[in-house]
This record gives C-alpha cells, sequence and structure tokens, in this order.
C-alpha cells in the first residue's frame, strides 16, 4: 500500500498542503492549509468503484490495467 504525505508549507504568500511537487492553492493561515489537507486526505482514502483505465507511456505504447477501488493509499498530514 502506498503512503500520501501532504505537508503544509508556505507558499505564494500564504500557505498550502503540498504532496510530492504539486501546490494547492494558497490559504490567508497554516490552520486554513492545515484544515484542507485534512480534508483531502481524508477524501483520499475512499474507496470507490473498480474500473479499467488506459495509460500511453512515453514511447506511446497505450497500457489497458484494472483498478481497484478499495485499493486506497494511506495518508499523513505534516506541519
Amino acid at each position: 500500500m502506498s503512503k500520501v504525505t501532504y505537508e503544509i508549507v508556505e507558499h505564494d504568500g500564504g500557505w498550502a498542503y503540498k504532496v510530492g511537487d504539486v501546490f494547492s492553492e494558497p490559504f490567508a493561515s497554516h490552520d486554513d492549509a492545515r484544515r484542507a489537507a485534512e480534508r483531502a486526505a481524508r477524501e483520499q482514502i475512499v474507496p470507490g468503484e473498480t474500473t479499467g483505465i488506459s495509460w500511453e507511456d512515453q514511447k506511446g505504447r497505450w497500457h489497458d490495467e484494472v483498478s481497484s477501488g478499495q485499493d486506497r493509499p494511506s495518508t499523513e498530514v505534516k506541519g
């Protein structure tokens, strides 16, 4: 199982949460950013439906996979 970490950081004149290299929109306060990150983290772990996924790799080849709606990551909020 993978793990997704939401990190609270200063960003763009305010506060944001960051996952990997991706930032959320800025929030006016650290607390606002943390609440938004906690909400996103809760939504991330909600099971969904099993569905098919098609994706193209860097060499232009297409791949088909089945994604289980039960295969959700664990989440963590830091900062």
